[in-house]
């Protein structure tokens, strides 16, 4: 289900996301925003509502210090874990911690965090999760270089992923990160 999909401009990081709640064959169109700002941080979910309601309402996201990569996958991973396990969504599987798949923005820099909490940077500076991502990444690598707003790159990667997906449909919805 859905196409977060991710890119850095001018030292902000710009999301934007679908509105599609899958479950089998059913889809519905959520009310409730996949993208949000939450201090120095932008970030969008797929995977679970529960687990995005989580890192929107629960999840105090500590000030980013040092090393960002590395706070990131340290300090900052470490407490979306805590916050996680204390509603009650994270998962064990043979004694590995497993959670969902989110994009990050903060510092003019996006990560995307993976299930098991691993931590990337996108070297293209465009990120897409979700099950249309592999469209929305042709599409913001196809407009990489033609000039475009953020807000359009990132409409024509989400048209471009509802247009060919099942499982990702619009009102499409934005969120920033801060101007520096």
């Amino acid at each position: 289900m859905t196409a977060i999909v991710g890119l850095v401009r001018k030292n902000r990081v710009h999301l934007g996301a679908d509105s599609a709640g899958v479950s089998g064959l059913q889809l519905t169109v959520r009310a409730d925003r996949k993208v949000y700002r939450t201090g120095p941080y932008v970030m969008g979910f797929t995977s679970s509502f529960r687990m995005g309601q989580l890192l929107h309402y629960a999840f105090q996201p500590p000030q980013p210090t040092g090393d960002l990569h590395g706070f990131m996958v340290t300090t900052w991973a470490d407490a979306v874990r805590n916050c996680l396990k204390e509603g009650g969504w994270a998962r064990k599987d043979s004694e590995q911690e497993m959670a969902g798949t989110f994009l990050v923005g903060v510092e003019g820099r996006l990560f995307v965090v993976c299930d098991d909490y691993q931590v990337g940077e996108p070297a293209d500076g465009y990120a897409a999760v979700g099950c249309g991502d592999d469209l929305a990444l042709g599409a913001l690598h196809a407009t990489a270089h033609l000039g475009m707003t953020p807000r359009a790159r990132l409409t024509a990667a989400l048209a471009a992923a509802e247009h060919h997906s099942a499982g990702v449909t619009g009102p499409y919805s934005y969120a920033s990160t801060p101007k520096p």
